[in-house]
């Protein structure tokens, strides 16, 4: 990801307005042991409190390394039930990520976060229809299949 992903420039700006990186080698301790790092590369969206919210293994191209954090930054907001914050991020992978591999994940908990939100099941199915429609061999769509029933 060092000759490819981090020196692109949006990517340098994403992470600079986002997040407070650290970079630590992999066998890095007590960390690695703490964060169950097992591969390189590995990237963990943390809380301040050291809680993690998100992980990515492996090599990601920036195209999908950036929808990858904004998934990471939506899954803090809504771990911490801030739904308003959280839409904003997965609208944003869904709107300009279309094809990235994070946005079944992000139609997925759009619809569980305008369901907790707003306590009606309707974003339930319509996320479970979008997927459906969009990415049906999905394990997002798997997971949202009963919501087809609401």
């Amino acid at each position: 990801m060092d000759t490819v992903t981090y020196p692109e420039q949006k990517v340098i700006d994403f992470i600079t307005a986002h997040f407070i990186p650290l970079r630590l080698k992999f066998d890095a301790q007590p960390y690695a042991a703490d964060f169950n790092v097992k591969w390189t590369p590995t990237m963990v969206t943390l809380a301040p409190d050291g809680k993690e919210h998100h992980r990515t293994v492996g090599f990601l191209a920036p195209d999908e390394l950036i929808p990858s954090l904004l998934l990471g930054e939506a899954k803090y907001h809504f771990d911490n039930d801030c739904f308003t914050p959280a839409l904003k991020c997965l609208d944003q992978v869904v709107q300009q990520y279309a094809t990235s591999d994070s946005t079944p994940e992000a139609m997925f908990l759009t619809g569980v976060c305008r369901y907790k939100s707003t306590h009606d099941a309707k974003p339930l199915k319509a996320a479970y229809e979008q997927l459906a429609a969009k990415f049906p061999n999905s394990e997002w769509t798997k997971r949202a299949y009963p919501y087809r029933l609401l």
